[in-house]
Formats: structure tokens, C-alpha cells, sequence
């Protein structure tokens, strides 16, 4: 018989409880807020003229306060019609793209699913070739939001047809109408495109910022927060449909009107995004995955930390892709591709190295 010695009782204090991730979502909003204002700044100041970020600081204030500015009038062109409005756009895109992200998870029940799971991305690509190719005369981000909203309505409509609004529905409605969609681009590009078209065409599908104007810029954001509010308004409500549809019912939450209602505000706050950006892949599918390891799964945490996460990855994204490979510009849209797919395999491990 074996007889095991006792372990003397440990003299060293007990390990503090590890903090709760809601304690945590303060700071980490207001490190990523102070990193999103430096971000913008810095960005800005990159590129073939290097300008200081203090120059930059300056001039922004000047034309908000109608102030002399420190530059002269070339440089201050640089900063306040050509960067600032292009580095504000990526910031709104990625914010909302990492926000509808989340929305859409939540929504679906699918850790793999993105704003672009009901077909949006393929409506508007199909309508901004259409403009393209075949020279309809129609604003191509009016054109690209037409053909996101086209196939909102199929998605929807089809998944009705087919019995109800389930994520289950939506989805494979979602990847039918996107299949046909795409065919549809690719014929169109085929039969027509010629010359530099397939340039342009090639660009704005894989996702671009360059020349976003203002007005861009203006559009984006105020998508983002007229959607934004009642998606942040709906955080509770979220909370319950991701505990499962006969969880949330019992609860009270009316799963099938609130999804409907969340599927259109999310497809319209997507619609807008890729209509000024194109597809831009990887930031609504990669930012909620990494916010939610830092503070939790609720939803009024989720949605504000992954709109400053996302704002933040996409402004360096698209600083390094029109910097790196200076004078030759890349699409933001392969470098969030290059960035993301990695980045997603490495939580795919973890999460399996966590449940095993």
C-alpha cells in the first residue's frame, strides 16, 4: 500500500479573481478612441509628401474655425482635399463593415458570417459593373446601392417564399441569390468590358478608397449613424437571440420581426458602405471575432468596441496599401484579404484549443 504524503497547505496569498470583461470595455473604447484620433492624424501626414502630424492637426483646425493654416496652399490641399477625406472614409467603412459583422453573427447564429452574407456584395458589384461597362448613366455609388438593395429583396423574398425568415432560410437564400448575381457580373464583364474597364472594374471589386471625396466620406458616416442607433438600441435584444430562437421566445423577444427589421438595417447600412468602397472582405468577419475575446459577448459592448477596431484596422490598412508599394497603389481590399485570412485561422485554433 502507498501512502501519499500530504501537501503542506500553500503560505502564498490566493490569485485575485481575474476582472470581469465588462470592466474591461471603458478602457479598452477609450485606448481605441485615443488610437483611432492618432491614427487619422498620422495617416494623413503619410505619403509622397510628408507633412507633420502637428501641420496636419493644425489645418483641420484652421478650416473647422476659419483660421490662417500653417501650410501653404498646395500642402493644404493635400491634407484637406485629397487625404483627409480618404482616410475619414476608411474609418467609417471599416467601423460600420465591423459593426454590420457583429450584427449579422448575432443574427445568424454563424461565427462565419459577414455583411456580406445576403448577396449585397454581388447586387452591388452587378451594378456598378452594369455602369461601368455598359455606360448606364447613373452615379456609380447610386448604381453599386441599387443593386445591394436588389438583392436584399430577393434574399428576403426568397427566404419567405421558402416558409419563414430563419438564419437558416436567410442564408442559403442569401448564397443562392449571390451565386446568381455573380454569374450575372461575370457575363456582363465578359460580353462587354474592354480595355481599361477591366482595370476599373478589377479595382472597385476589390474594395478601393482612393478618391473618396467628402461627400463620400459625409455619406458613410452619417449611414453608420443613422443605422448604428438602432442597432446599439437593439443590444439587449441581440443578447437574446444569441442564446437560440426558443431561448429568446421565452424571453419575450419577437425573433422573427426583430430579425427581419435587423436583416434590413444591417443590409442598408452595408449597401451604403460597399457603394462608396467597394468590397472590402475580411473587417466585418476578422474585428467582432477579436473584440468579443476582450470584452464579452454583450452586444453594448460589442457593437461600439467593434466600430473603433474596425475604423482603426482599416485606416492603416489602406495607409499600407497605398504606401508600401509606392507609386503602384494596391485595392485596401487585398491587404484586409492578406491581414485577415491568417488572422482568422489563428482564432480558429484558439477557440478549438480552448474547447478542447
Amino acid at each position: 500500500m502507498t501512502l501519499t504524503r500530504p501537501r503542506p497547505a500553500s503560505t502564498a496569498a490566493p490569485a485575485p479573481p481575474p476582472p470581469p470583461r465588462r470592466a474591461l470595455t471603458v478602457p479598452v473604447a477609450a485606448v481605441l478612441v485615443l488610437a483611432l484620433a492618432a491614427s487619422v492624424a498620422v495617416a494623413v501626414a503619410i505619403g509622397s509628401a510628408d507633412i507633420a502630424p502637428g501641420d496636419v492637426v493644425a489645418t483641420v483646425w484652421a478650416h473647422l474655425t476659419g483660421s490662417p493654416g500653417p501650410l501653404s496652399a498646395t500642402r493644404d490641399a493635400i491634407v484637406w482635399e485629397l487625404r483627409m477625406p480618404r482616410v475619414l472614409t476608411a474609418a467609417a467603412v471599416g467601423g460600420g463593415l465591423a459593426v454590420c459583422g457583429a450584427v449579422m453573427q448575432s443574427l445568424t447564429r454563424n461565427p462565419l458570417a459577414d455583411p456580406y452574407l445576403l448577396g449585397l456584395s454581388s447586387g452591388a458589384s452587378t451594378g456598378a459593373v452594369i455602369v461601368i461597362v455598359l455606360g448606364v448613366a447613373l452615379a456609380l455609388p447610386v448604381a453599386a446601392f441599387a443593386g445591394a438593395f436588389v438583392a436584399l429583396l430577393l434574399t428576403l423574398g426568397l427566404a419567405r417564399a421558402a416558409g419563414s425568415v430563419s438564419s437558416t432560410a436567410v442564408i442559403l437564400a442569401g448564397l443562392a441569390v449571390s451565386a446568381v448575381l455573380s454569374a450575372l457580373t461575370s457575363l456582363v464583364i465578359f460580353w462587354s468590358a474592354t480595355g481599361d474597364s477591366y482595370r476599373e472594374i478589377l479595382g472597385w471589386l476589390l474594395g478601393m478608397v482612393a478618391g473618396a471625396t467628402w461627400a463620400d466620406a459625409g455619406l458613410a458616416f452619417a449611414a453608420v449613424l443613422l443605422c448604428g442607433i438602432p442597432l446599439l438600441a437593439s443590444s439587449r435584444l441581440l443578447d437574446g437571440l444569441a442564446l437560440g430562437d426558443s431561448a429568446a421566445l421565452a424571453l419575450g423577444v419577437p425573433v422573427g420581426r426583430l430579425r427581419l427589421a435587423l436583416f434590413a438595417v444591417t443590409a442598408l447600412l452595408t449597401g451604403v458602405l460597399v457603394a462608396v468602397s467597394g468590397s472590402i472582405g475580411f473587417v466585418g468577419l476578422i474585428l467582432p471575432h477579436a473584440v468579443r475575446a476582450i470584452v464579452g459577448l454583450r452586444h453594448r459592448a460589442v457593437l461600439p468596441v467593434s466600430f473603433l477596431a474596425g475604423a482603426t484596422f482599416l485606416v492603416w490598412a489602406d495607409t499600407a496599401a497605398r504606401t508600401l508599394f509606392d507609386p503602384r497603389e494596391l485595392p485596401v481590399g487585398i491587404l484586409t484579404a492578406l491581414i485577415g485570412g491568417p488572422l482568422f485561422a489563428v482564432i480558429l485554433l484558439r477557440r478549438r484549443a480552448t474547447m478542447s
